[in-house]
C-alpha cells in the first residue's frame, strides 16, 4: 500500500474546509457565532427582579422582558406595528372572541447552570404564562403568591375565558368573555412575555419557586449571567435564538449609574456606549462631539402631576384645579427640559389616536387659583406632601420640577413638603397610596387610548395603577363601551368623551410631551430607540 503525502497548503485546505463543515453543523443546529463584542450600558435603576410577568414600569421591563424574552407577537423593534413573535400567525373570529395563534417551532429555552432544557417551546409554556397570572389557585401561584399588575391593569384577568392547547402543542386558543378590542396589542406587551413551564416545574419541585425571578430563562436574544446588587447586570448573547441575525454582542452589560451627570461622564469616557436619561444640559454637549450620535424621536409619553383624590383637601376638583391652575408649565418646560418638550394639556400621547387636540389649560391665573382655595373652604392654604423621584424617564430634573411647583402654590398658600424616593422605593408606596400629590410619567406600551385612559379608572384606583386614586362612573362607563366597540371611529368618539371629564374633574395636572433622545457611541451599530418604552438591544451591535 502506497502512503499518501499531504502538502502544508493541503492541511490548511483541509482545516479549512473542516472550520466551514462545522459552521455549517452549528448553524444546522440553529448556534449562530456571535461576534466577540461587549457592550456597557449605564443605567439608572436597579432592578426589582428579572420576571417580566411582575415587571411595573419601563425600567423593570428594560432589565427583563426585552433581553431575555419574547411574545406571542412582538411589536417592531423602533416601531409599533405587530410583527409575528413566538405565534407565526394567527387568526380571529369573526365576532372577535376566539384567537387562535399558531406557535413556532424550534424555539428553544435558555440553557443555564440553573436550567438545561429537554425540549423546545410549546403551548405548554403559553398556557403556564397566562394561567399563573389569571388564577390565584394555580399550584405555582399559590407557592410564589406575587402580583401581575399590568396583566390586571389590561383587563385580561377578567376577559379570558378559556385557553386551549391545540395541533398537538403547537396552538393556542384564547376564549374571551367578551369583546376586548386591543386584546392582540396587549398579548405584544413586553409584560405578557412568555416563561417556561418545565423551568417553572422544577422550581418548584426544588420548593424554590422565587427562583422564577433572580435565576431567569427566556427564549430572548440574551441569556442573564448575573445581578451584582446596584452595581451590574451582565448578559451573554444567545446563540441558539431563533432570529440569529438579531444578535451582534457576544456580552451585554447593564452598568447601574443613578446619577445622571455620572452617566454622561462615563459616556465621554467610553466606560459605556449608551446612557439612559440624560440631562437636557448635557445633550447639545453630544451633539457637537463626532464620537457620538444623538438620536432624536417624538416621545409616546406624558410627565404629569398626579393628586391623591383620596385625601380630604385633594377630593374637592376646585382644590385640584386651583394647584393646577398656579403652575407655570411653560417655565418646566424652558427650565427642566430645556425646550425639548411641549406643554401637556390632554391624559395622552398627541401620537395616539383619539386624541383631543381642542382641549385647553385654564390660563394660569394665581387670584383665580386663591378664590377657588377659598371657595373650597381654604382661605389660607394648607400644607401637602409632593414627591418626586430620584430618576424618572420623562423628566430630566424632577427635583427641579418639584421646587418649581413648591414656589407656583407656595403664592397661592399652599405648603408643599417635598419627598423623594429612590424608583422601587417610590413605585412601592404609590402604589399604596401614601403620598398626596406625586410626580410621574408614562410612557404607554401599547398604542392605544383605552391603555392611556384605564390609568385613570376605578379598576387601576384598585390595583394602584392610578396613583389619582380617582374615581368616576361616567367615566369608567365610557372606556368599558370603547373598549368593546372594534369600530375606531365610534371608539374614538367615546373616548373624546371621557378626556372632556378628564379636563372637567383634573384628578391630575398634565406637564410635558417629551421628546426622546438618546445619545450613543459612533460605534454603536442598529440602534433604535423604542416609542413603546424599554430599552432594546436585540440588532445592536457594534463596529
Amino acid at each position: 500500500m502506497s502512503r499518501t503525502h499531504i502538502s502544508g497548503l493541503t492541511k490548511s485546505l483541509l482545516l479549512v474546509e473542516m472550520i466551514f463543515s462545522m459552521s455549517a453543523i452549528n448553524m444546522s443546529k440553529g448556534i449562530a457565532a456571535i461576534p466577540d463584542k461587549t457592550l456597557v450600558y449605564c443605567f439608572d435603576v436597579s432592578p426589582a427582579g428579572f420576571d417580566a410577568n411582575q415587571a411595573r414600569s419601563i425600567p423593570e421591563l428594560t432589565t427583563s422582558a426585552a433581553p431575555l424574552y419574547n411574545r406571542l407577537i412582538e411589536f417592531e423593534r423602533g416601531g409599533m406595528k405587530l410583527e409575528p413573535g413566538l405565534a407565526e400567525s394567527w387568526d380571529i373570529s369573526k365576532d372577535g372572541k376566539v384567537y387562535t395563534f399558531h406557535l413556532r417551532r424550534g424555539v428553544k429555552f435558555h440553557s443555564t447552570p440553573w436550567f438545561k432544557p429537554t425540549r423546545e417551546f410549546n403551548a405548554e409554556d403559553v398556557l403556564f404564562t397566562f394561567e399563573r397570572m389569571r388564577n390565584p389557585n394555580m399550584p405555582f401561584r399559590k407557592a410564589y403568591p406575587v402580583e401581575f399588575t399590568v396583566f390586571h391593569h389590561f383587563g385580561l384577568d377578567k376577559v379570558i375565558s378559556r385557553i386551549e392547547a391545540l395541533d398537538e402543542g403547537y396552538a393556542v386558543r384564547f376564549t374571551l368573555n367578551t369583546v376586548q378590542a386591543p386584546f392582540i396589542l396587549f398579548l405584544a406587551a413586553h409584560a405578557t412575555s412568555i416563561l417556561s413551564a418545565e423551568y417553572a416545574a422544577q422550581l418548584l419541585k426544588a420548593g424554590k419557586p422565587s427562583d422564577i425571578s433572580w435565576k431567569p430563562v427566556g427564549t430572548g436574544p440574551f441569556i442573564f449571567e448575573n445581578y451584582d446588587k446596584d452595581a451590574t447586570i451582565r448578559f451573554k448573547g444567545n446563540p441558539e435564538y431563533w432570529k440569529p441575525d438579531e444578535v451582534w454582542l457576544s456580552r451585554l452589560i447593564f452598568d447601574i449609574t443613578p446619577d445622571a451627570a455620572v452617566r454622561a461622564q462615563k459616556l465621554k469616557a467610553d466606560e459605556c456606549q449608551v446612557a439612559t436619561h440624560l440631562r437636557s444640559t448635557d445633550i447639545p454637549t453630544f451633539e457637537y462631539d463626532l464620537h457620538f450620535q444623538v438620536l432624536k424621536s417624538p416621545g409616546f409619553n406624558m410627565s404629569y402631576l398626579a393628586y391623591n383624590a383620596t385625601h380630604k383637601a385633594l377630593s374637592d376638583v376646585r382644590v385640584r384645579r386651583a394647584l393646577d391652575m398656579a403652575i407655570d408649565k411653560q417655565a418646566i418646560i424652558d427650565q427642566v427640559y430645556e425646550g425639548h418638550a411641549q406643554i401637556a394639556v390632554a391624559p395622552m400621547s398627541p401620537l395616539q389616536w383619539s386624541y383631543d387636540n381642542t382641549l385647553q389649560d385654564a390660563p394660569r391665573n394665581l387670584e383665580k387659583a386663591k378664590a377657588l382655595l377659598k371657595e373650597a373652604g381654604y382661605p389660607n392654604g394648607f400644607t401637602l406632601s409632593l414627591w418626586s423621584p430620584h430618576s424618572i424617564g420623562t423628566n430630566p430634573n424632577p427635583q427641579l420640577t418639584a421646587a418649581m411647583i413648591q414656589s407656583d402654590w407656595g403664592k397661592i398658600g399652599v405648603k408643599a413638603r417635598i419627598a423623594s424616593y429612590e424608583v422601587a422605593e417610590y413605585l412601592r408606596r404609590a402604589f399604596k397610596g401614601e403620598h398626596d400629590a406625586l410626580l410621574a410619567g408614562k410612557v404607554s406600551n401599547v398604542p392605544d387610548p383605552d391603555n392611556w385612559l384605564q390609568s385613570l379608572s376605578s379598576d387601576a384606583a384598585r390595583n394602584g395603577f392610578n396613583f389619582s386614586r380617582w374615581r368616576n362612573q361616567t367615566f369608567d362607563a365610557l372606556l368599558q363601551t370603547a373598549v368593546q366597540n372594534l369600530n375606531i371611529d365610534e371608539r374614538t368618539q367615546l373616548y373624546l368623551k371621557a378626556q372632556k371629564i378628564f379636563k372637567q374633574e383634573q384628578p391630575f395636572t398634565p406637564i410635558a410631551y417629551v421628546t426622546d433622545y438618546q445619545v450613543i457611541n459612533k460605534h454603536v451599530t442598529g440602534f433604535k430607540i423604542n416609542p413603546l418604552g424599554p430599552t432594546i438591544f436585540s440588532g445592536v451591535g457594534l463596529k
